[in-house]
């Protein structure tokens, strides 16, 4: 499915089943789209996580209700999906700025209209990619499990953690000193971060990683193979996250909506980081991003 396609039918499907107790799963689902690849498009695309954009709809209507309708809060709440009148004050009020019964005695609320996709191209397919036929390889590394809406804040909080429980003594040049520091060094892992979309229910595996190169496989560590076919490989340089993060928004803005030739497929994307020149925070440091398409038929 075209990818501008797949997000306008995520909005009205989202916008259908406002009353129903449905998930970003669910969304991704009827759009057979990746849950991953859809969180994070349409966050980059529209400013708001899918959850939250259902969250704030379903706060707006309930708001037109209470203003228009002689419905008891309770039953409101209920309508909306919220288990209790309690939980559903606390979120009205933190999202409109006043209570239920004061948004129905007439007190201003918060507009949340729902969202329209327009286009605008500005560097469409010109962007400084390559697509590249790929053998399968594996990758080995350090994993977490993420949730989609809060994995931009938290994964690099787990990138500090594995540096520094397991890797700061081989980053600063020195020997080994255990079987998972030898690890580190003999797969050149932290050249890789993995997102794996196979779990569901919002979430997706995160891998801190490097090729493997065969060899032990520590207790905690795990081996992922991607299989053989084409990478869309986009280069970043720049100081990490900046960079990485302007090129992953004009991914989704310019590079994918309307794509003549190509359509993200698989359930795993790549971010490669260059382990052996310059620092992260250099002007003129190289990262890429790496996405499996395939051919439009």
């Amino acid at each position: 499915m075209e990818w501008i396609t797949g997000v306008r039918k995520a909005i009205d499907y989202m916008e259908k089943h406002l009353t129903d107790d449905i998930s970003a799963q669910d969304v991704a689902e009827h759009v057979y789209l990746s849950s991953f690849f859809l969180q994070k498009g349409f966050s980059l695309m529209t400013g708001y996580g899918i959850g939250e954009y259902i969250r704030n709809r379903r706060l707006y209507n309930a708001a037109m209700d209470l203003k228009n309708t002689d419905a008891k809060v309770i039953d409101i709440a209920c309508t909306y999906c919220y288990e209790t009148p309690e939980s559903f004050s606390k979120a009205f009020s933190r999202f409109h700025g006043v209570t239920p019964t004061e948004a129905r005695d007439g007190a201003p609320v918060r507009t949340f209209l729902p969202l329209t996709i327009k286009v605008q191209i500005q560097g469409g397919d010109q962007m400084d990619v390559k697509i590249t036929p790929m053998f399968q390889f594996k990758v080995i590394g350090f994993q977490k499990i993420f949730d989609d809406e809060t994995a931009y804040q938290e994964i690099p909080k787990f990138w500090n953690e594995i540096i520094e429980k397991y890797a700061a003594n081989v980053y600063a040049g020195n020997e080994p000193v255990n079987a998972y520091e030898r690890a580190i060094v003999d797969n050149c892992i932290g050249e890789y971060g993995v997102c794996i979309d196979d779990i569901g229910s919002g979430k997706f595996r995160y891998m801190v990683a490097g090729k493997y190169t065969g060899g032990e496989v520590p207790e905690g560590m795990v081996v992922y193979e991607f299989p053989r076919g084409d990478w869309a490989v986009f280069d970043c340089i720049g100081p990490v996250p900046e960079a990485l993060q302007n090129v992953n928004t004009r991914i989704f803005k310019e590079w994918l909506p309307g794509n003549p030739e190509y359509e993200l497929c698989g359930n795993a994307t790549a971010e490669w980081y260059d382990c052996v020149n310059g620092k992260m925070s250099d002007p003129d440091y190289h990262s890429a991003i790496w996405i499996p398409v395939k051919r439009k038929n």
